[in-house]
């Protein structure tokens, strides 16, 4: 029986208009995944269009996102090497789309960062290029794309890159390579071409199956959020997805916060009962005790455990147009948790120059960087993101979603 390829999921970010959809295109016509009759679709709308072929229409298939000419939400298709099969995730570019960014980006083991080579280094390339570092994505190549543009030129390359590679060092970013491509004509990024032959650098499919898979998460420490219970008879079934270690029938528990102990009478999942579940499973939970398990509730192993604390150092990235104020409260939500919370701020850091705006504010504008403490109305279970990032990475909410962060201390 042939060996099961392993998938690795990444995300294409960048500024605006910079190519990330005609990139995706291209990957998915030169491995030939693209569905039956879609190549012959894009090139019937272009050419009504009035356009030569635009391979970013391969992804942009929402009529208000052709219209539009921008991608406004976060999309997951697929496609493979002979290495490895790869989720790819598109993010929006356009700066209204940014919290469409951060989530898609927040799921992602890797990361290609594509730049104009006619426009550089922007305001909305140095932000996602922050996000991915706020969020932890170590493994990132940079793409220079539009060569074509330039006529292919080996010295506007070295420009860009400089200019480039000066920011991500400042954000403690080291891309395995930076690699001139035209999106559009096919150049460097599944075969090298003569029109880049001053670059001896690989492929855009080389560098992606350079990227390390990262280690599973079925080998971590035991962790189940409580998304619902349900109850069957007399049964009280809690559901959930496992994100990090593995949970056996029999294995002694916790429930957090409340700290009580039980194991596992049962583990359900559709029509079986499994006898081990891993990270990534979604399954039902039966207990030997009769607890009260509750949406918001944390199912841990008894050998180690998340932090029970109403207290907690944080790095949030401001969405709303409207600027925060501490006099408000908002609501803290990290992964099925939710709680009233108040907000301090220590630092307020401007997110495309790195600038430290203020030391001494209680406000946080549009798009701003902020180091904060938050106070939640009762203890939560989190973690640093580093270590569980389901337990890590949370929102703030008002009406709807007014900003998105990652825990960076917890109290002890």
């Amino acid at each position: 029986m042939p060996q099961r390829k392993e998938n690795l999921k990444f995300v294409i970010v960048g500024h605006v208009d910079h190519g990330k959809s005609t990139l995706i295109g291209r990957l998915f016509y030169d491995t030939n995944s693209l569905p039956e009759g879609k190549y012959q679709e894009v090139k019937e709308t272009c050419k009504a269009l009035g356009k030569d072929i635009e391979f970013g229409y391969v992804m942009d298939n929402l009529k208000e996102e052709r219209d539009q000419g921008i991608t406004i939400d976060t999309a997951q298709t697929f496609f493979e090497t002979n290495k490895r099969k790869y989720t790819i995730i598109d993010t929006p570019g356009h700066v209204e789309f940014i919290k469409n960014m951060i989530t898609g980006a927040s799921h992602a083991e890797a990361a290609i960062l594509i730049d104009d080579v006619e426009e550089g280094v922007q305001e909305q390339t140095r932000r996602h290029a922050y996000i991915l570092s706020m969020l932890g994505i170590d493994q990132v190549t940079v793409v220079i794309n539009k060569m074509d543009l330039v006529d292919y030129s080996q010295e506007r390359y070295r420009e860009v890159k400089k200019n480039l590679l000066e920011f991500l060092d400042s954000i403690e970013i080291k891309p395995n390579q930076v690699i001139p491509i035209s999106a559009k004509e096919g150049d460097f990024v599944a075969k090298k071409t003569d029109n880049l032959n001053w670059f001896n650098g690989p492929t855009v499919l080389e560098a992606l199956d350079s990227f390390q898979k990262p280690p599973s998460a079925k080998n971590q420490d035991f962790r189940l959020p409580i998304q619902d219970v349900y109850k069957f008879n007399e049964n009280r079934i809690a559901a959930g997805r496992i994100e990090s270690g593995t949970l056996e029938k029999g294995m002694d528990v916790k429930v957090l916060p409340s700290g009580e102990q039980t194991s596992v009478k049962e583990i359900k999942k559709f029509d079986e009962n499994p006898v081990k579940s891993i990270a990534g499973e979604s399954i039902g939970l039966m207990t030997e005790d009769k607890l009260f398990l509750d949406r918001g509730n944390v199912v841990a192993g008894n050998d180690s455990k998340p932090r029970v604390t109403d207290e907690f150092e944080a790095h949030l990235f401001w969405l709303s147009k409207k600027p925060f104020d501490e006099s408000e409260r908002t609501v803290f939500k990290c992964a099925t948790e939710e709680q009233k919370c108040d907000v301090h701020v220590k630092e307020v850091i401007d997110s495309s120059t790195l600038e430290l705006i203020s030391e001494d504010t209680d406000k946080i504008e549009n798009r701003q960087i902020a180091n904060v403490t938050i106070k939640t109305s009762k203890p939560v279970v989190v973690e640093d993101f580093n270590k569980t990032p389901e337990l890590g990475r949370f929102v703030l909410q008002r009406k709807d979603t007014v900003a998105g962060g990652i825990i960076t201390g917890v109290k002890q």
